[in-house]
């Protein structure tokens, strides 16, 4: 007779990320010969800039392969707090912890702050795994839906104040955005700020993809008065660096936080890879201009795949940062996916997934060339 596992009932409140379930159809389709674009990941098209990679190397070299110390080495969590008093927040490297990528800073906070049956607000469209985490961290989720703005937060901020209350505990702020590459105005964050110290509740914001905008600039929530206390700050090296697989991120927030997180942080994960963080020095003190150039390519990109859209009849929201842009496809979004990879072999991933049916999220990092071929095969395929 075979064992049968008695699974937890948090691991049954979360579905697998969708992002990742149609990146490995992709997979699946392209391992059998078929030619995918596939526009579903969010991983920039770019090497690791070379000398964030010689650092690495070096680093390896040196001999920086053991445990480090659990919230980082010292060098980087300096060059992070220099980085964000550049961004106008007072930090200091005690209020850094450094994980191996953003996603785990997000999920340590989460289960730090978050209790069972504590309300977390979203703003949709949101990225897929907000859910997840506040689920698994036992809380319960309210949304707003930023869809019918062109999803900006600005035109939103009444339904906003309509959602939280003085029980709210947290809400989670991403700007630039995933999915939708909206960048929220000062207005917008001051309206956050406003609330949040009326209602006395902790917000997220997830800056994840700050370097990566079009003629907007990026503001930092913490920055804004009576925000320093309450701002959870999460960032990481996979997007402006290039550097998705060397899982390098960090969370920055106040020093009570910081004790309380770093203990599920030592007890789960222990440190982010030593080697790797050396390489982080590198990259966030010395690759402007790689940045730029990335960020100069991601906006032409942007800029064709509007006018392809806007040629075929197809109204988008155009993105100020980040790397995607949401189109809106038939209500079933998740069945217009589904037909768009098994029939154009275009890979997508539903709105559905991120609180907005009717969409589908594309990522354009990738090349103009097969970003217009993508185009061209949903269009012949009648999909637009």
């Amino acid at each position: 007779m075979s064992y049968e596992f008695d699974f937890s009932d948090r691991v049954g409140r979360v579905e697998p990320s969708a992002t990742l379930a149609i990146s490995n159809l992709a997979g699946e389709l392209e391992a059998d010969g078929v030619d995918v674009v596939d526009l579903s990941v969010g991983e920039p098209d770019f090497p690791t800039p070379e000398n964030v990679i010689r650092a690495g190397q070096a680093a390896m070299d040196a001999g920086h392969t053991g445990y480090t110390s659990s919230n980082g080495i010292t060098e980087l969590r300096e060059a992070i707090a220099e980085k964000l008093r550049g961004d106008g927040i007072d930090a200091e490297a005690g209020e850094i912890i450094v994980t191996p990528g953003g996603k785990q800073a997000l999920f340590e906070t989460i289960q730090t702050v978050v209790d069972d049956g504590d309300e977390v607000v979203l703003l949709d469209p949101a990225w897929v795994s907000y859910e997840a985490m506040v689920k698994l961290a036992g809380g319960d989720l309210s949304r707003v839906d930023l869809s019918p703005h062109e999803f900006q937060l600005e035109p939103a901020l009444d339904e906003l104040a309509d959602t939280v209350s003085d029980d709210t505990e947290l809400l989670v702020v991403n700007s630039p955005s995933n999915p939708t590459g909206a960048v929220y105005s000062d207005a917008a964050l001051e309206g956050v700020r406003d609330l949040a110290v009326d209602h006395d509740f902790a917000v997220i914001s997830d800056e994840i993809y700050e370097q990566i905008t079009y003629g907007v600039e990026h503001t930092s929530l913490a920055t804004f008065e009576g925000m320093e206390d309450r701002t959870i700050t999460i960032n990481g090296f996979s997007k402006a660096y290039s550097m998705t697989g060397w899982r390098l991120g960090y969370l920055h927030a106040p020093e009570a936080l910081i004790s309380e997180a770093g203990k599920l942080h030592s007890h789960s994960v222990s440190c982010a890879v030593n080697f790797v963080q050396h390489a982080g020095v590198e990259a966030i003190t010395n690759t402007d201009s790689a940045v730029e150039e990335m960020v100069d390519a991601f906006e032409e990109r942007r800029d064709m795949l509007v006018e392809m859209f806007d040629e075929r009849g197809v109204d988008v929201s155009t993105p100020d940062g980040a790397f995607y842009m949401m189109i809106p496809v038939a209500d079933d979004d998740q069945q217009w996916c589904e037909e768009a990879i098994q029939e154009a072999h275009v890979a997508t991933v539903p709105g559905s997934a991120f609180g907005a049916p009717g969409y589908a999220r594309i990522s354009y990092a990738a090349s103009k060339e097969r970003l217009q071929e993508a185009v061209e095969r949903l269009d012949d395929g009648g999909m637009l």
